[in-house]
């Protein structure tokens, strides 16, 4: 481990954080970071997973510590993220996770132009508060959003900004403190398999994830000043970029 390997690291790992904190996403700066760096592919997937949740932990308790979440109904969602999560990471020990690319793709483009269209969309909170309606479909999301995030992935910050605005009339900081917590949830729950299968190089982990902390807690607070100004547009860009890289991944 040089100097300038630690450093590659941290600077890969800091904007990763910066960016995921605020609109999700972060992965693809991350992952790819890693295997650019040497890294084999199961174990930059373990490595990144552990650096990844030490920065949503760190952007959860920023969220939390500013009460931009909704904890009414995050205590119901976090188990559903929780099931959805282990099914995840049992599905993907089955199944090939590449057939999901195309999919991934769609739903990505889909997000940047609905986002970039519809101007008022996540301006204002609209929730109408934790009723029976709004459990179920914040259940419907957090399992099957949990249950993405163990078996691949990537945008899973996005996607949970997006849903929240769209069904359940979330803001644009609300829908990224609410996502991110949940992001948390199966994030350590996807870690624990990593690290019990020995999937991690802790000596790479451990730097990476230190930066992404101080990039977390950055880019969290920038979101939460910023609001929608900001957070809107990291999201459109970020989808774009992941479909982009995707149908790169593909065509190799």
């Amino acid at each position: 481990m040089t100097l300038e390997y630690i450093l590659s690291l941290c600077v890969i790992g800091f904007t990763a954080a910066f960016i995921d904190s605020i609109a999700g996403g972060g992965g693809i700066i991350s992952l790819p970071g890693l295997m650019v760096l040497g890294v084999p592919p199961a174990y930059a997937l373990g490595t990144n997973k552990f650096a990844s949740t030490c920065a949503s932990f760190t952007s959860s308790i920023t969220f939390m510590k500013y009460k931009v979440y909704d904890i009414d109904l995050l205590k119901y969602l976090a188990f559903g993220t929780l099931f959805g999560a282990i099914l995840g990471v049992k599905a993907v020990l089955l199944l090939d996770s590449s057939k999901l690319r195309i999919i991934i793709i769609i739903l990505m483009i889909f997000v940047a132009m609905y986002t970039l269209l519809s101007k008022n969309v996540g301006n204002v909170n609209k929730f109408k508060g934790v009723n029976r309606k709004a459990v179920i479909i914040g259940l419907v999301i957090s399992i099957v959003l949990g249950f993405y995030d163990g078996f691949f992935g990537p945008g899973t910050g996005s996607f949970y900004i997006f849903l929240f605005i769209i069904l359940l009339g979330y803001d644009f900081k609300l829908s990224a403190g609410n996502g991110k917590i949940l992001n948390f949830v199966s994030n350590i729950t996807s870690l624990i398999l990593f690290a019990v299968n020995s999937k991690i190089i802790y000596s790479a982990a451990i730097p990476m994830a230190i930066a992404m902390i101080v990039g977390a807690r950055f880019g969290t607070k920038v979101a939460i000043k910023n609001g929608a100004k900001l957070i809107r547009p990291i999201l459109v860009c970020v989808a774009i970029a992941y479909a982009i890289k995707m149908v790169f991944d593909i065509a190799k």
